[in-house]
């Protein structure tokens, strides 16, 4: 990636983020909750975006690996689909704060 496709990723990242805290803001003043104050939910969704998008960034390089890999030795495809499925559980472990 160069650096002109990193920044816009970045700003339309923070630009998401921002849309969608004023989109709960304005969720939150239309109803009214008994329990928590409406930034519970952004900070459970906060934690499975970022681990589903950590997820992902480490899923592609151990994916393009684990290709490499087997191309010159198809015998160790055990590993790779290990070494492949194992970034799946960091999105598993972000989700928890959704059901707590």
């Amino acid at each position: 990636m160069n650096a002109n496709t990193l920044k816009t990723s970045l700003r339309t990242l923070i630009l998401l983020a921002a849309i969608t805290m004023v989109a709960q803001g304005v969720a939150a003043a239309e109803e009214t909750k008994s329990t928590g104050d409406g930034y519970s939910d952004i900070g459970a969704g906060v934690a499975l975006g970022l681990a589903a998008i950590g997820a992902g960034m480490s899923q592609a390089a151990i994916g393009s690996a684990a290709v490499g890999m087997l191309a010159e030795d198809g015998s160790k495809f055990g590993p790779a689909l290990i070494f492949t499925a194992l970034p799946e559980s960091i999105v598993i472990l972000g989700a928890l704060p959704l059901f707590l």
